[in-house]
């Protein structure tokens, strides 16, 4: 989230969302005068917690929604609503390695390269359209840990970058 903030070039974020009330980033965002909305999701149903997620970001009038930390599953109803209009960055060069421990099944798997991708959102886990990925050498040695921070970095350069030309596209 913050990459895109600082990183923000043909977009402005005009909501910083989270199901995570005392979520750090919430009140980075604040100290930059960002509007915020959180609700705890833990004791709420799927769709009345996605229902009022959808409708703070429309009253927000947001274009697009770029999930980022995001690591809960959107409602059929939620993505019905925005269809088209939902970004996620995912910590592998898809299709390869959907869901969870992609950088475990990486390393399991030998692969020399992997990466991140920048998806529109679908219904279906990790499977929309691709926007855009970036590639990361396997090095001898890795970890899922050390893989990881790697990967991120590269998120960060990718995810403001590929949110900015889908915005302007």
């Amino acid at each position: 989230m913050r990459a895109l903030v600082e990183r923000a070039a043909g977009y402005e974020i005009v909501l910083v969302a989270s199901n995570k009330p005392h979520a750090a980033g919430l009140d980075w965002a604040r100290e930059r005068g960002l509007p915020t909305w959180a609700w705890d999701s833990k004791s709420i149903a799927r769709d009345t917690f996605d229902k009022a997620l959808g409708d703070a970001i429309a009253d927000h009038e947001a274009g697009t929604i770029a999930l980022a930390g995001y690591m809960r599953i959107l409602s059929p109803a939620f993505v019905s609503r925005f269809a088209g209009r939902i970004v996620n960055i995912h910590p592998s060069l898809l299709p390869k390695y959907r869901g969870l421990d992609t950088h475990q099944r990486v390393l399991d798997a030998g692969d020399p390269v992997t990466g991140c991708t920048v998806h529109l959102v679908t219904e279906e886990l990790d499977s929309g359209e691709i926007l855009g990925q970036k590639k990361v050498r396997v090095k001898a040695g890795d970890t899922p840990t050390s893989l990881d921070r790697r990967v991120l970095a590269a998120e960060h350069l990718l995810y403001p970058r590929a949110l900015g030309d889908f915005v302007n596209r």
